[in-house]
């Protein structure tokens, strides 16, 4: 795909530059934090086995392998969450899809708090699994079709920078219970992934349903009523209510069959782009390794000479602050930078972060009492995360929800969150096995070739789109 020619144009739709600029509207914002509060329980349920690894093995015997599956088979579980959650949200929609997610998140680490062996464990990572797939794709999608477009690129930045405020507690967790018994430390990790769902679905069940979605169903009034609280100004209002019932109109609600939607993917050349490049984006997000940080950092920094078990959690805390905290910038230079140099600054920082890495473990293999190197792999690894997280990580999910048509959003965003939740996957589940055959400095300068290979792809194939309206993306890409 060569690089859009739209890329450099006008904004369409954005304000004359004499006009005052338009107060922002406070209520999506609490709108969009209720409905992506869901996310923080992914992120635990995928991010806790990284310290409960530890104490599971001593406690049941759990092997390598087995906790190697453990630890990324939610990845592909989550998969029967995504691929239902676009059925499921244009039918029930985005409110009640949110709420099925906790309902998941409440069984699952209850299944696994009780487990008694490998097959009990595996079947709780299952229910998880499908809440976490229900999660991805639900919160962007929602915090996107409620946002105005002065705030779109914060709002859908949101439901990141909560799977990794989960991913940084399930870290103090892991610390926190790590001083139990070893047989009630990891099932009290795991039981308190479940404690906050039943507050959760009640908050969202008080939030205003999607108006594209209420638009799609026919129900005109009631997405006009959301509008009028969710806009700027009420000509925003009335400006966006007319774009959402243009595209209806158009076609929005053959989604609700499927078969009107997918038929344009075979026929119409602007609409297989768009699922290419949010294919593409998600393979990249996920291929470039940082989910082997996340699940498997204790031990990369065991084999870079750290050898106290409280000082490896400890660390793995700080490595949730940093990619937690380094979302924040992204979140507040999305709308004002744009999306691409973010995301340029994002992929081309992973890959020399990587390197560094790969050549640490290359250089200086085995010495496992040198604190400097210690040190750098520390310093490298939390400018590995930072990288993520302030462009690839939340931008990959802003990028797709916003340029995926109405019609194919629901069920577009699963395909998308289904390629990413295979990738995370493949590489959570291949990291030992990976290393011990190609050793760590190898499997690290794989991901680097991987960022970079992802840095080019920003830079040829995807446009700016900051600024735009949703139904302005369906002009930028011809898929209209």
């Amino acid at each position: 795909m060569a690089h859009h020619p739209d890329a450099e144009a006008p904004l369409l739709g954005k304000p004359d530059a004499a006009s005052p600029p338009a107060r922002r509207n406070k209520y999506p914002f609490f709108c969009a934090v209720l409905a992506s509060m869901t996310s923080v329980l992914m992120g635990y349920n995928v991010a806790v086995m990284s310290g409960a690894q530890i104490f599971m093995a001593e406690d049941l015997g759990i092997s390598d392998e087995q906790v190697e599956v453990l630890s990324g088979v939610i990845n592909i579980y989550s998969l029967v969450g995504a691929l239902l959650a676009g059925w499921t949200s244009d039918r029930l929609g985005r409110r009640l899809t949110i709420v099925l997610a906790n309902v998941f998140f409440l069984a699952g680490p209850l299944a696994m708090a009780l487990a008694g062996g490998y097959a009990a464990l595996m079947v709780g990572r299952f229910i998880a699994g499908v809440g976490s797939g229900y999660a991805l794709v639900i919160a962007p999608v929602y915090a996107a079709e409620i946002a105005p477009a002065s705030s779109r690129g914060l709002l859908t930045s949101l439901p990141e920078i909560f799977i990794n405020t989960g991913v940084m507690l399930s870290y103090v967790s892991n610390l926190a219970f790590s001083g139990l018994p070893v047989h009630l430390s990891w099932r009290m990790m795991f039981a308190a992934g479940g404690l906050p769902t039943v507050f959760l679905a009640a908050g969202v069940l008080t939030m205003p349903e999607s108006p594209r979605w209420l638009a799609m169903k026919g129900r005109v009034a009631e997405a006009k009523a959301v509008l009028d609280k969710t806009s700027d100004t009420p000509a925003e209002a009335e400006q966006r209510l007319l774009e959402i019932e243009d595209v209806v109109s158009s076609g929005g609600r053959s989604s609700e069959g499927g078969g009107g939607a997918w038929k344009e993917v075979a026929t119409r050349a602007g609409v297989r782009r768009v699922l290419a490049i949010v294919l593409t984006l998600q393979f990249f997000q996920q291929s470039s390794g940082i989910d082997s940080v996340v699940l498997y950092g204790p031990r990369v920094l065991a084999m870079a000479g750290v050898t106290s078990n409280t000082l490896l959690l400890s660390l793995n805390v700080l490595f949730g602050v940093a990619k937690a905290g380094s979302i924040l910038i992204a979140m507040a230079l999305a709308d004002r930078v744009g999306r691409r140099p973010l995301l340029l600054a994002s992929t081309g920082g992973m890959t020399a972060s990587l390197l560094v890495l790969g050549s640490l473990f290359a250089a200086f293999a085995g010495a496992k009492d040198d604190a400097a190197v210690a040190a750098v792999s520390v310093a490298a690894v939390v400018a590995f995360v930072v990288a993520f997280s302030v462009g690839l990580g939340p931008l990959a999910w802003v990028y797709s929800s916003e340029i995926l048509p109405l019609r194919l959003r629901g069920q577009g965003a699963g395909l998308g969150t289904a390629m990413n939740r295979v990738m995370s996957g493949v590489v959570t589940m291949t990291f030992i096995s990976l290393y011990q055959a190609i050793s760590m400095a190898g499997a690290f300068y794989l991901y680097a070739a991987v960022a970079a290979a992802s840095f080019v792809f920003v830079y040829a194939c995807l446009p700016e789109t900051r600024g735009r309206s949703l139904e302005d993306m369906e002009e930028l890409f011809h898929t209209k």
